[in-house]
C-alpha cells in the first residue's frame, strides 16, 4: 500500500529535523547530550574540500602566467590579506590570522552553498540507502545553531588566546577589571561584569547572524519545493520562477554571510590585540 503523503507541516517538520545521535527528532535547538551527524559529516567533508582546493592551489602556483584558477585563488588571498592588513596590525599575528580567515571565508561559502542543492535531493538518497522514507537528514551546516555556535566559541577561543600572548596574563586579567570605567576598586565588580557581557555578546551574536540567515534561506527554498508540490501548472510554474529568482538572490546571501563571519572574527581578533 502506498504511503499517505506528508502535509505541507510535516514535510517542513521532517526537512528541519537533524540526523543526530538518538535517531529520534531532537526536542530542542541545543541538547549537549546530542551529536547531529548530518552537520558534523557535511560540514567535515566541506572542510576537507576547501582544504584540498587550497593545497592544489597552492602546489599548482606558477610564476609565469597563472591560469583561472590560480587567478581566483590568488585574487580571494589578496582580498583577505588586505582586510587583515587593516584590521590585526601585528604582522606577526597576521601570518596565521590571514589564513584562517581565509578559511573560516572558504569553508562557510562552501557550507552555505548547500543551500543551492534541491532540497529533497540527498535527503531522498539517504532514504533510499537506507530503506527507510522517514529517515532525517540536512545537508546545510551553518543552518544549524549548534555548528554557528561552536564556530564562534572557537574565534572566542582565539581571541582569548591572543589577549594573552599579546597583554600577557597578568595585564589581561589586570584589563578584564579595570576596562572600560576605569581602575578604582569599586569599579572592578562592573567592569568584569561588563567584560564577560561583551564576551558572551559576541559570540553569540555571531554565531546567531549566520544560523538566522542560512536557517532562513533554507526554510524558504522548501516552502517554494511546497509550491510546486501542487497538482496545478501555476503551482509549477510559480515554483520554477520563485525557485530561480530566490536562488539568484542567495547567492549574494550565501558570499555576503561567509564575508561577514570572516570579517567579525579579523575584528574580534583585532580588537583582542588592543588595549582599553
Amino acid at each position: 500500500m502506498a504511503t499517505e503523503a506528508p502535509t505541507a507541516g510535516e514535510y517542513i517538520v521532517h526537512h528541519l529535523t537533524h540526523l543526530n545521535s538518538t535517531g529520534h527528532a531532537q526536542k530542542a535547538v541545543i541538547d549537549w547530550s546530542v551529536w547531529n551527524l548530518d552537520t558534523l559529516f557535511f560540514s567535515v567533508s566541506l572542510g576537507v574540500i576547501a582544504l584540498f582546493f587550497l593545497i592544489r592551489a597552492a602546489s599548482k602556483a606558477t610564476a609565469g602566467v597563472p591560469g583561472r584558477f590560480q587567478a581566483a585563488v590568488e585574487i580571494l588571498i589578496e582580498m583577505v590579506a588586505d582586510q587583515a592588513k587593516g584590521i590585526v596590525h601585528s604582522a606577526e599575528s597576521r601570518k596565521f590570522v590571514a589564513p584562517v580567515a581565509l578559511t573560516v571565508f572558504l569553508w562557510i561559502f562552501l557550507m552555505n552553498s548547500m543551500d543551492f542543492l534541491p532540497v529533497d535531493l540527498l535527503p531522498k538518497i539517504w532514504q533510499i540507502a537506507t530503506n527507510n522514507d522517514h529517515a532525517y537528514l540536512r545537508v546545510v551546516p551553518t543552518a544549524d545553531l549548534n555548528g554557528t555556535l561552536g564556530m564562534s566559541i572557537g574565534v572566542l577561543l582565539l581571541c582569548l588566546y591572543y589577549n594573552i600572548k599579546i597583554k600577557g596574563f597578568s595585564g589581561w586579567v589586570h584589563e578584564l577589571f579595570t576596562a572600560p570605567f576605569g581602575s578604582h576598586p569599586l569599579l572592578y565588580p562592573v567592569n568584569f561584569l561588563m567584560q564577560m557581557i561583551e564576551f558572551l555578546a559576541k559570540t553569540v551574536s555571531h554565531g546567531m547572524r549566520l544560523f538566522g540567515n542560512m536557517y532562513a534561506g533554507e526554510l524558504i527554498f522548501m516552502l517554494i519545493a511546497l509550491l510546486g508540490g501542487t497538482a496545478t501548472v501555476y503551482g509549477f510554474v510559480g515554483h520554477v520562477i520563485a525557485g530561480s529568482i530566490w536562488a539568484v538572490f542567495h547567492i549574494l546571501i550565501v558570499a555576503l554571510q561567509a564575508f561577514i563571519f570572516m570579517m567579525l572574527t579579523l575584528v574580534y581578533i583585532g580588537q583582542a590585540h588592543e588595549s582599553h
